[in-house]
């Protein structure tokens, strides 16, 4: 077997291997012989089938299968011994790529295309000047995170006047055109609404300072702005049909309900961040603060590498690619969204190719590596972050450990963990090389970034 490379250019090359018959076909004649006591043929016992046979039935077929394996290895060793930096996948020379007949031929040539990533430096230093941004914890951020906790330990309280945001329940029935309890009309026991819910404001003001025992009369098709779904929910029937009840209902309200939110007390804190670690509500709201300002940093880096992206690549300037092999391999891999397909996104294909290897070698020159270690951290980040919008800041190592378990039995999950390893450990390797132009912003500032 040889293998060999002739350089084109600067980034496209041609690979060919020989194959000879000494190459393949003692791997040939053991497949043949294990496949021959596998044949069940009529008129022969199992594994008595003559060699002959076999090899008249099967013979072609497995040379195409034991060469194409051999031609497979061949370019992937000689690919990784030689540290050819190949972009996409060989692609058979359409000219010089002869036709192969298994039948009469016992040697063959192969002929690729291959095109090489283009030859240049990526490097950063302290000279570069970068802006990284510090996401504010507002007061507003930290008053909602401890709303959140108040609400999750709160109670319902039964009351005797209504106020905002409080929850009626009782007697909800549809009255005639005179005013009178319609016969044979809706009539719902036991109904629960909010009235701060309704979306008109006159409708929602009859139950201002309602007391137990009043007996109200509303609109709900008003009341809900026609609101369907609303309707057929509040009146217990088909949706459909709520939409055109247009009459007025009576409203004896037989229960007052307000929520109460929790205390800020000791038992709070230490459900939040465990037993003592805080002790005041000034703790309290400073530990908040503090949790909330390490999830921002993990988007304050995403943002910093996105500007050291668009540094990188003014650095680097327009490299050279093999345009015309490059093409031909995107159109392989989207063979069925066609040529328009690639010529709308090649040029955007070559931006993302041109970051891809100037952030191979900034990996590189950092040897930054990802252990099993990293992967299970960032999982239980990305877990904490998710627990933490729903103001669980604080979540027992046990159901961390459950959650991130079933993450990895994802490939692709792990292929993702995998990736913010390394933009995890790579923004941090930068940022102590560059020069930070450190600008504080507010969530809002910081977002518009991104529209």
């Amino acid at each position: 077997m040889n293998v060999s490379l002739q350089n084109i250019d600067k980034v496209s090359a041609e690979l060919t291997v020989k194959l000879e018959k000494a190459d393949y076909q003692e791997k040939v004649d053991k497949e043949l012989k294990t496949l021959r006591q596998k044949v069940d043929m009529p008129g022969f016992r199992k594994g008595m089938v003559p060699a002959s046979l076999v090899k008249k039935m099967y013979g072609k077929s497995v040379i195409a299968e034991v060469v194409n394996k051999a031609l497979q290895e061949a370019i992937y060793n000689y690919i990784r011994e030689n540290k050819v930096n190949m972009l996409g996948e060989p692609l058979p020379n359409e000219e010089k790529q002869q036709n192969i007949d298994f039948d009469t031929m016992d040697e063959f040539d192969f002929v690729f295309d291959i095109a090489l990533a283009p030859e240049f430096k990526a490097e950063v230093s302290d000279k570069d000047k970068v802006d990284y941004y510090t996401i504010e914890v507002s007061d507003e951020m930290i008053d909602n995170q401890v709303k959140m906790y108040t609400q999750r330990t709160g109670k319902y309280d039964t009351v005797d006047t209504y106020q905002d945001n409080d929850m009626l329940k009782g007697l909800l029935a549809q009255l005639d055109e005179e005013g009178n309890t319609k016969e044979g009309g809706i009539q719902v026991e036991g109904a629960v609404m909010m009235p701060s819910y309704m979306k008109n404001d006159e409708q929602k003001a009859i139950f201002a300072n309602a007391k137990v025992n009043d007996v109200l009369v509303f609109n709900p098709n008003v009341a809900f702005d026609g609101n369907e779904t609303e309707l057929g929910s509040l009146l217990k029937i088909d949706k459909n049909i709520a939409k055109d009840v247009k009459s007025n209902f009576s409203f004896q309200v037989e229960e007052i309900t307000r929520f109460v939110a929790g205390e800020l007390n000791q038992e709070l804190f230490d459900q939040a961040f465990g037993e003592g670690v805080v002790k005041t509500e000034e703790e309290f709201r400073a530990k908040i603060k503090e949790e909330i300002a390490a999830r921002f940093v993990a988007d304050s880096d995403y943002k910093f590498l996105i500007d050291v992206r668009k540094m990188m690549m003014e650095k680097v300037g327009k490299l050279e690619f093999p345009d015309a092999l490059l093409k031909r391999i995107m159109l392989l891999n989207n063979e069925e969204k066609g040529e328009e397909y690639v010529a709308e996104n090649y040029d955007k294909s070559i931006e993302e190719l041109t970051w891809h290897l100037i952030k191979e070698q900034l990996v590189e020159a950092n040897d930054i590596k990802v252990e099993q270690e990293d992967v299970l951290k960032v999982a239980k980040d990305t877990t904490k972050a998710q627990f933490a919008q729903y103001g669980m800041l604080s979540v027992p190592d046990d159901v961390l450990d459950n959650y991130v378990q079933e993450m990895l039995k994802k490939k692709e999950t792990v292929n993702n963990l995998v990736s913010r390893v390394v933009e995890v450990k790579l923004a941090a390797a930068l940022k102590a090389q560059v020069t930070l132009e450190n600008k504080s912003v507010s969530i809002e500032e910081f977002n518009k970034m991104f529209e």
